[in-house]
């Protein structure tokens, strides 16, 4: 009994242990969301709702590499004083690091360090105040902790510009995205499609 549960030990930290490498590898799907603000604030005739929410969809063309799309939708409305709008569509890129010597920084074999880009097209519109809209350019660093072997919660520290036109020509903002990422294989994406679609009359 003592060796079975040695053994089985042993193949759980080596499952674990290798369950951030083995997501990033080619052919697998990324999909997921930042949540990066969401909340209420009550108070007499000044209410205040705000949201920001970051879907994104991905495929990894090579191991460590992912290529894919990004949906971003802001708002915050507070009572009496209009509502604040940022939008934002486009194209990603995602690519988590080899280096041996960012390798060493990962604290623990679930960590995986990486770095994120985007240009799409979005706009910063609030309610008073310059707004921007145009094309968007964004770029930051990034960690993946995998709590299972097929879902990681992610920290991106992003900066993104808008360049284009409106009351202001620029827009520039530093983002922390906060979120998770499910990682699957292609094959086990489009079962879990089928699947759905079967259960729909």
């Amino acid at each position: 009994m003592k060796k079975f549960c040695l053994l089985t030990l042993a193949l759980t930290a080596v499952f674990f242990g290798s369950t951030a490498v083995a997501q990033t590898q080619q052919g697998n799907l990324m999909v997921g969301s930042d949540i990066t603000d969401l909340g209420f604030n009550f108070q007499k005739e000044s209410t205040i709702f705000h949201f920001n929410l970051n879907p994104k969809l991905a495929y990894f063309i090579k191991d460590d590499l992912a290529l894919g799309a990004y949906v971003n939708f802001g708002l915050q409305t507070t009572g009496g004083n209009g509502t604040n709008v940022d939008y934002a569509i486009g194209a990603l890129a995602r690519y988590y690091f080899r280096d041996p010597n960012v390798r060493k920084l990962e604290f623990s074999k679930r960590v995986r360090f990486f770095g994120e880009a985007n240009v799409g097209f979005g706009g910063s519109n609030p309610a008073n105040g310059a707004s921007t809209n145009g094309v968007q350019l964004g770029i930051g660093p990034g960690l993946s902790y995998f709590i299972t072997p097929n879902v990681a919660l992610d920290a991106l520290v992003k900066y993104d510009v808008i360049i284009g036109g409106g009351n202001s020509t620029t827009s520039h903002q530093l983002n922390l995205g906060l979120g998770f990422q499910i990682f699957l294989p292609t094959a086990r994406a489009r079962a879990i499609i089928r699947e759905e679609q079967g259960k729909n009359p």
